[in-house]
């Protein structure tokens, strides 16, 4: 069943939804598990993540140590980037403005109207905060700078996470430390996009796990994938009934009983 029927009024629906999570989250008392409530935000900080981020660099300290180096070089490369791209996507506007770029930030219910838009976004943030936030704060313990807190916060349709650093260590740790901290989240946001990535386009057996997810699966598949018409005959054992029905080899077998199959599964 599609959900598009809030596009016509989707920050209404937001709004409501926000009421919502208000209203039961001070109805839950969520105040006692460190979850600042006001009318117009909800903020989480936990004081253990210093404890969590250590347990994790203790059996992966080498390579997150690599990491950690990477992130310098790849923070100023996508710096770079980002400055020549803006500077080029403004020239664009005035001298070939077909060629122009729009840019937006992503609000559901404002710039995201569509169900299936602000699913998948809701979906995607809480895996970017904490690869980019646990990418900060793993580092920040890799040079030995403290992590006091760490959490996220929810201000009505905008999402945002954090690890706060003491900052008198901060303050005194050496440029190459901070420079490795800083550049560590946006590199690990990367980094995990392009290992997705090839996972999604180079291995089938992932698009047959999405294929048998409810709702979201074939919406994946499509977008993705370019679905097979059928079934790839690669080989006939002899005197099977296979070869008795006719069928050879490089044949594509489209429907079983009437019923249309796009793969082996």
């Amino acid at each position: 069943m599609e959900l598009d029927f809030i596009t016509q009024n989707a920050i209404i629906y937001v709004l409501i939804a926000w009421v919502v999570i208000v209203i039961t989250s001070k109805a839950l008392k969520l105040e006692k598990y460190g979850v600042e409530i006001k009318a117009y935000s909800l903020v989480y900080k936990n004081k253990q993540v210093q404890s969590v981020l250590t347990k994790i660099l203790g059996r992966t300290r080498r390579g997150i140590r690599v990491f950690a180096d990477v992130s310098v070089i790849s923070g100023f490369l996508m710096m770079g980037f980002a400055f020549w791209f803006l500077l080029d996507n403004v020239s664009k506007y005035f001298v070939a403005p077909s060629d122009f770029s729009q840019l937006t930030v992503l609000i559901p219910g404002v710039t995201l109207t569509s169900a299936p838009a602000i699913a998948f976004f809701l979906l995607s943030i809480p895996i970017v905060l904490v690869m980019h936030e646990g990418a900060h704060g793993i580092v920040a313990a890799l040079e030995k700078i403290k992590i006091k807190t760490g959490g996220f916060a929810i201000f009505i349709a905008l999402f945002a996470g954090f690890v706060e650093p003491d900052e008198e260590e901060f303050n005194k740790a050496k440029k190459i430390s901070k420079l490795r901290v800083i550049g560590a989240g946006a590199t690990s946001n990367v980094l995990f996009a392009i290992v997705l990535g090839a996972i999604m386009l180079t291995n089938p057996i992932f698009g047959m796990v999405l294929d048998s997810i409810p709702l979201f699966g074939e919406v994946i598949l499509n977008t993705f994938y370019e679905l097979s018409q059928g079934v790839l005959i690669l080989s006939i054992i002899e005197n099977s009934g296979a070869e008795q029905a006719g069928l050879l080899a490089n044949d594509v077998i489209t429907t079983i009983n009437d019923i249309q199959i796009h793969g082996p599964a």
